[in-house]
């Protein structure tokens, strides 16, 4: 616990069996009460690596989608009665040596959600970035921020942290199950008025580290702008949704 705050931290898991080693020894047990797995439908040794490493293991019978297992993961952090959740993919891109410091942001009332943002530091690049994700990421923020009126560095960061308020308030299960989810939660985030913070955040490429091929790539990019665009409409009133109506 922190300030007597539960501290849960989540790991959509699929195909994790060669990071998830490293990255579960940096996540700080000292204020971690519980760490969660949801596998979706791993064709390797990902949960047997993680009973290994005494992780709650949540696994499903068929590959639901990365939101699809956001959605299985904040639901069983809620059921342990969390206050605060924390999400690390464990490919270890991100490091979980920054729990503590997005913990405290959250616990001490400053912000309800902190993001870790690879953008802050300057550094994706000299982490590996690949040149073309790099130019995407900062075209899609951006054409997001000027759309939505947001003034985020980054919306594309899978470490995030949440109160439970958030969490148990905004209708996460009418977002979609694809990559898109991580976008369409911080819409629903601002809509619902809560404050989002951010942290700078080193990330690492390498073989290991989990990413999506070109052509889904070009898929998220548009569907970005499409909820961008969805989201600014309804809070314009021009077009209500069902995802950013309140």
């Amino acid at each position: 616990m922190l300030l007597g705050k539960k501290i849960v931290v989540i790991l959509p898991a699929y195909n994790a069996e060669r990071t998830l080693r490293q990255t579960v020894a940096e996540i700080d047990r000292t204020i971690v009460d519980e760490i969660i797995l949801v596998d979706d439908c791993s064709s390797d040794q990902t949960v047997k690596v993680a009973r290994e490493l005494g992780l709650r293991v949540h696994r499903h019978q068929e590959n639901l989608g990365y939101g699809g297992n956001q959605k299985t993961c904040y639901a069983e952090a809620l059921k342990l009665s969390a206050d605060i959740v924390i999400m690390v993919h464990p490919d270890y891109q991100y490091t979980p040596k920054l729990i503590p410091a997005m913990a405290s942001m959250l616990v001490n009332g400053v912000y309800d959600v902190v993001l870790a943002s690879r953008i802050l530091g300057g550094s994706a690049r000299q982490g590996g970035m690949p040149l073309y994700k790099y130019v995407a990421n900062r075209f899609l923020t951006l054409a997001e921020n000027l759309i939505c009126g947001m003034k985020l560095s980054e919306y594309h960061t899978g470490y995030r942290a949440f109160t439970h308020e958030v969490l148990r308030t905004i209708p996460l299960e009418r977002n979609s199950n694809d990559f898109i989810f991580d976008n369409q939660i911080l819409l629903q985030i601002d809509g619902w008025h809560f404050r989002i913070g951010e942290i700078s955040c080193p990330a690492r490429y390498f073989a290991e580290a989990s990413s999506i091929n070109f052509r889904r790539s070009l898929k998220y990019g548009f569907s970005c702008l499409y909820e961008a665009i969805r989201y600014r409409l309804d809070r314009e009133g021009l077009a209500k949704s069902r995802l950013y109506s309140q």
